[in-house]
């Protein structure tokens, strides 16, 4: 009965699903699309593209060597995420650069995940990754948004039919990669109009001595191009 349960436990999360019909992939782009364009309601969904954004610069930190000291996320949808370690260096760099390319390489990573037919398997992936940052949350509005939202995932993907999950994931991919264009063009107006110079093109380019705007041009460059190519993924194309 156990090893019957395990290999069924396996079979579910490894295992691969059905295609989505194409109107359900149009359909759940249109809706990520309208959870990005207005600035209303942009104001509230940001909130998951900067868990994504923090989570990426506390991973790193952490596959670089460092020691990750605690994330902090904020109810005007910035956030905070420390570090211990050399102060310079590549692990530092790699660290600063994360934040805004983790969005967009999250949402490739979940739209190669959906082309392969692992559905499931994209919404465990994502539920362990919001379960592992949530122990290093450091204040009390980041511990709501992150249990939240990771409890949103455990009831779609324990509780909802396949084709809710189907239409879950692939709105939840949709809005990773284009929800990870749109700051990195509000960071630009930003440094256009002599605000955010501690942002992290700034960091980075205090760090490497390169000019801030050759990091943005990077960051376009990351987060258009998952764009293009997780949207062909989706799309089947």
């Amino acid at each position: 009965m156990e090893t019957t349960s395990i290999a069924g436990l396996w079979d579910r999360v490894f295992g691969t699903q059905p295609d989505p019909s194409q109107w359900l992939v149009v359909i759940t782009a249109l809706i990520a699309l309208a959870a990005v364009l207005p600035h209303g309601v942009w104001r509230l969904s940001r909130n998951a593209v900067t868990i994504a954004h923090e989570g990426g610069h506390g991973l790193i930190a952490l596959l670089s060597g460092r020691q990750l000291a605690g994330i902090r996320l904020h109810s005007d949808t910035s956030g905070l995420t420390l570090s211990r370690g050399k102060p310079t260096g590549i692990g530092m760099v790699l660290t600063a650069a994360a934040g805004y390319t983790a969005p967009s390489l999250l949402g490739l990573g979940g739209a190669w995940l959906l082309a392969a037919n692992h559905i499931t398997l994209l919404l465990w992936s994502a539920t362990a990754l919001l379960l592992a940052m949530l122990v290093m949350i450091r204040n009390a509005y980041g511990v709501l948004t992150v249990f939240l939202t990771g409890g949103t995932f455990v009831l779609i993907s324990w509780l909802t039919e396949p084709e809710v999950q189907a239409a879950f994931a692939y709105g939840f991919v949709w809005f990773l990669l284009l929800g990870g264009v749109r700051p990195v063009f509000e960071l630009q107006g930003k440094r256009r109009r002599g605000g955010a110079p501690d942002s992290d093109a700034d960091q980075l380019s205090r760090l490497t001595h390169v000019p801030a705007v050759m990091w943005l041009v990077l960051f376009h460059v990351v987060t258009l191009s998952s764009l293009t190519g997780g949207g062909r993924w989706l799309l089947g194309l």
